[in-house]
This record gives C-alpha cells, structure tokens and sequence, in this order.
C-alpha cells in the first residue's frame, strides 16, 4: 500500500519535536531531583544525560543502603556493553526494592526519560528518607566514638562541678543526720510488743507519728488561716467520730512512753511532765493541775518548734491545703497568661492579615507598573509622544476650567458683597432709585461677561471632546496585544485548515495513482490472458510474445527508476527543508533570548535611572 506523501514528511516530524521537547523537560525535572537530593555531579555539562542519569540511579540505589547482591560499578563513558549490563543491572534491582513503577533496560539505553521520572523520583524520596533514618544513628556513634579519646571544656567542668555537688550533699547530710534528744530511764517500764518498741525509738530521735489532742488543736488553729477546698473541707467534717477516741488512746500512749524517758545532754534546759512529776509528786491536786498544764504548753512549744512531731495526718492535711493553696495561685496565673496570650495572638493575627494584604497590593502595583512600562517599551514612540502631548493638554485644559470656575465663584461672592453694600448704604441715605439702576445696569454688563464666558467654556469643551475622541481612537497597547493574539489564532486555523486540505490532495492523488497504476496492471494481466492461448498455438508468435513480454518488463524498469529517482529527489528535499526549520528554530531561540536579555537589561536601565533621578532629587 502506498502511503500519502504529505503524511509520510509532515506528521512524523510534529510527533518528534513534541516528544523531543518533552523529553527534554522531564532531563530537566531529573537532573534538578537528582541535585536536590544531593547528587552534585549532575550539575557537570561535560557528561551526557546517559551518564547524568544512570549514575544518579546508581548513587540512589547505594545511598538507600539496600542490601542487594549485585555490583552496580559506574564508570563515565563506558562501552555499549557496559552499558548495556549496568541498565540490565539496575532493572533486576528495582523489583527487589519494591519500586513501584517498570522501567526496561531498552528505554533507559534510549533515554526515554518520560518513563524514566518517575522511577528517579521514587529513587529519591527512597534515598532521603533512608538518610535520614541513619543520620541519628550515625551522629550518635561518631559521639561516641569522640567522646571515648576526647573531652570537651564542658566535661571537665562538669567534673570538677561533680566533685563539689558530691562534697556539698555530703556535708549536707553530715549536718542534717537524724541526733537523739531523749534516753529511756534504768527503770523505766520495759516495752513488749515491737509497735510500743518502734514508737518509743522514734520518740527518742524527736519524731512523733500518730494522732494527738494537741495536734488537733494546732491543725484547727492553722485551718483559720488556710481556706481549704470545698472538696476537702467536707471530707473534714464527715470524718466518723471513732478518731476521736483513736487520737485519745493514741495521745495517751505517747504521754506513758514520754514518762519513762529523759532529756539528753542538748536537751537539758527543757523539763518534761514526767520530770515534773517526779519533783513535785502527788501532793495536792493544784500541783497536778499545774503539772498538767504546763505539760500542755510544754508540748505546745516543742510542736511549733519541731513540726516532724506532729502526726502524719496532720502533716498531710497541712501539705494539702498548701499545695491547694498553690494550684489556686498557679491556675490564676495560668488564666492571665491565658488571656494574654490569646490578646496577643489576635493582635498577631490581625497583623499578618493587614502584612498579606498590603504585600498583595503592593505585588499587584508592582505587576501594573512592569506591564505599563512593558507596554510603553514595546509602543510606538511617536504614537507615544503624541499621546503624552494631547494628555498633557487635555489635563492643562481641565486645570485651567477648574481655575477659571473657581475665578468666576470668587468673582460672584464679591459682587454679591458688592451689591450688599450698595443697598445697605442705600438704605442709610434714603436714596434707593438711583443705586438700583446702577445695579441692574452691572447685572446686565456681569451677565453679558457670564455668557460669553459660558461660549468660550462651550468652545473649550468641544475642543477637549474632539481631542479626546482622537485619543480614543488610536489604540492602546493591550488592543493591538488583544488584536495580534486573535490575528494568531486565526492564522493558526488557517493554516491547520490548510494543511489538513494539502493532506487529503496528498492522499487523493496518492489514491489516484495508485488506481491508475493497478488498472494498468489489470488491463496488462488481462491481455496477457487473453493472448496466452493464440500465442502458444505457433513458435513465430511465440517468439513475437515474448519479445512483447520484454519489451512491457522493460518499460515496467523504466518506470520504476523513475519512480525511485522521484522519491531520491523528494527525499532530499525534505532532508534539505527538515534543515532549513532547524536553523530557523534556532534563530527563533536566539531571538527569544535576545528580547529576554534586552527586556532585562532594559529593566536594569529603568532601576538605574530611576535611582539617579531618586539620588539627584
């Protein structure tokens, strides 16, 4: 089957350049993956985007640390062979790293790289997040590993630090050690049960645990200044009156060791009941009231002095109230800082809201000023000139309307100020006949003046309307802008029309020859069938039939020459046409880039002078 001409030069050639520029779009978008990621020797122009590629791929595939039982040995210009088993290499490997995506060996030798993206883009995220699995384990062994040979500044500080704390709490604890205040007596009672043991040890050593009469009176004195929670506080009063009976059994206790017990050296100034008792005796029953009492204020004082001796529950309802006491404070302070966070916080809102906007509207100003001096740059300068002429007169001519206007107001004050006078001096010299014809005879000549100012602003105005309609009528930059996108757009149409009609001719007279052709063959057929038999009969026509025959095999060579000598010649010019559009490619990207780089110098002039201009003023 014969192909159309027109399709086999034109239609091949649009697909190539497409796919062409979109491979070299997806290079980029590799190589700049590739340097992200931290592959640097993508940057080297001297490589070939093979050599780019497959080593990034090869760099990506060892820095994920997979273990893997393949070489992946890279070398920059390589042979076909090599190459050839290093993508074979790097195909078997991606299955065993779970890749997503299929890459074959042929598209990578190809450099397909629309099918080669996405594979990169998954080596790399693979790669930095393998990096950054193994960066804390790596950063903390070389520590280690420093810190077995070396020490900081900061060690040996905290060393010599170390050895003062050690001292410190040493001492500290030497100070503070527990010290005995009280010794049993010779011949005091002697204790049985191990509770009684343990409870008199600890009274020896000034520590008083358990419920006391005279604890509870200091807790109720305390409980007057500390305002407990309510939750607390009715957990106090709804204690059974059992512990009532507990702390007398239990103060009585204390009171039967206490008695057996003396003071020791440190503690001699302080007498206890027991001493008392054994001094005064059993006389009389003052002397036992007083005894008593004085034990009281006795216990009271070495309670406000020693707090240890006070029983545990008391010790914790009081470490209770005060840590209530402190959660109160706290949760109030918390409540402040709160509010004045959130203050600020709205306050910080609000601006970076009023930032964003004024940041927008200075980018749109910014974007306005660039297209109007785009526009201007790429305008007509003496179209320009002569707009900037009529603007500036239209704006003197408004100036001038707006003083005159203004002129004519002061004008009409004064004379109404004028003729205001005139009557009130009228009015004081009783002559009002005259003064009013001198009135009426300004008030025509003002009017007069009025009106023939009104014509000439008329004047004016139609004058400013007619400039103002010539301006109108020569088109802006955003217009022809606006025209020549549309101008495009219909040459564009035009001229796939044309081409897919320059396509159907093609195939029409392709079509047609070839149908020419075939009904030749078949008429050439047929005769040959025809005649076959009349020329078999005889050898002089069979001779005759065969030179026939040679003659039509030559003519068919002929045409066929001619018909391959034709296709050499369309083949070359195609060749020297698919040429010529290469060249004119190129130019068309050097044009592009040299309008890039004047727009961008000019940009630079502008700066400039507009910084002079800035610096002179």
């Amino acid at each position: 089957m014969v192909v159309p001409r027109g399709q086999e030069y034109q239609a091949p050639q649009e697909v190539e350049t497409r796919e062409d520029e979109e491979q070299n779009i997806k290079l980029t978008e590799i190589l700049e993956l590739l340097v992200a990621a931290g592959y640097f020797r993508a940057r080297i122009k001297g490589l070939s985007p093979f050599d780019k590629v497959v080593g990034g791929m090869t760099w990506c595939i060892t820095t994920c640390n997979f273990d893997i039982d393949v070489d992946l040995l890279f070398q920059e210009n390589s042979t076909i062979g090599q190459k050839i088993a290093l993508t074979e290499k790097i195909v078997s490997v991606l299955p065993k790293m779970k890749c997503p995506h299929r890459l074959e060996p042929h598209q990578i030798q190809g450099l397909d790289f629309i099918h080669i993206f996405p594979v990169v883009q998954w080596l790399v995220k693979r790669a930095i997040e393998t990096r950054e699995e193994m960066g804390d384990y790596i950063r903390s062994y070389s520590i280690s590993q420093f810190q077995k040979t070396h020490r900081l500044p900061e060690d040996d500080e905290f060393m010599q630090r170390k050895e003062k704390a050690i001292k410190t709490v040493t001492d500290i604890f030497e100070v503070y050690k527990p010290q005995r205040k009280y010794k049993r007596q010779k011949g005091a009672e002697e204790l049985l049960d191990e509770e009684s043991k343990v409870h008199a040890t600890l009274l020896e050593y000034g520590r008083r645990y358990g419920f006391s009469r005279q604890a509870g009176k200091t807790e109720q004195a305390e409980d007057k200044k500390i305002v407990l929670p309510p939750g607390l506080a009715a957990a106090g009063k709804a204690e059974p009156c059992e512990e009532d009976d507990l702390q007398a059994a239990e103060e009585l206790r204390i009171k039967t060791l206490m008695t057996g017990m003396a003071a020791m050296a440190t503690e001699e100034g302080k007498l206890t009941a027991s001493t008392v008792g054994q001094i005064v005796g059993l006389q009389s029953d003052e002397i036992k009231q007083i005894v008593s009492e004085y034990a009281e204020k006795q216990s009271e004082l070495s309670a406000e002095e020693r707090p240890e001796r006070l029983g545990a529950a008391q010790q914790h309802r009081r470490k209770v109230a005060s840590l209530n006491k402190q959660i109160l404070q706290k949760t109030k302070l918390l409540e402040e800082l709160q509010a004045k966070c959130a203050d600020l916080q709205a306050k910080c809102t609000e601006a970076k809201k009023m930032l964003s906007e004024v940041k927008s509207y200075s980018e749109k100003l910014d974007k306005e000023l660039a297209a109007l001096e785009t526009i201007e740059s790429q305008a007509d300068s003496s179209i320009l000139q002569s707009l900037r002429a009529l603007v500036a007169m239209n704006e003197n001519l408004k100036s001038q309307e707006q003083e005159f206007k203004a002129h004519c107001r002061e004008e009409m004050e004064r004379l109404q100020q004028d003729i205001e006078n005139l009557k009130a001096e009228a009015v004081e010299d009783g002559e009002e006949q005259e003064p009013n014809k001198i009135i009426e005879q300004q008030y025509k000549t003002e009017k007069d003046k009025l009106q023939k100012i009104r014509l000439l602003l008329a004047r004016r105005n139609r004058e400013i309307a007619i400039l103002q309609r010539k301006i109108d009528e020569v088109p802006s930059r955003a217009e022809l802008t606006q025209y020549q996108k549309r101008f495009i757009e219909l040459y564009s149409q035009v001229s796939a029309t044309h081409k897919e009609t320059k396509q159907f001719f093609t195939l029409y007279n392709t079509l047609d020859d070839k149908k020419v052709y075939l009904e030749k063959e078949v008429n050439l057929l047929n005769s040959i069938h025809d005649n076959f038999h009349q020329a078999m009969a005889s050898s002089g026509s069979r001779e005759q039939f065969l030179r026939q025959m040679e003659q039509i095999v030559e003519g068919i060579k002929q045409n066929r020459m001619k018909m391959e000598k034709k296709k050499q010649e369309n083949k070359m010019r195609r060749d020297q046409l698919n040429d010529e559009y290469l060249e004119l490619l190129e130019k068309q990207r050097l044009y592009f880039k040299t309008v890039k780089e004047f727009k961008e110098e000019c940009r630079k002039n502008e700066m400039l002078l507009s910084k002079l201009k800035a610096s002179s003023s």
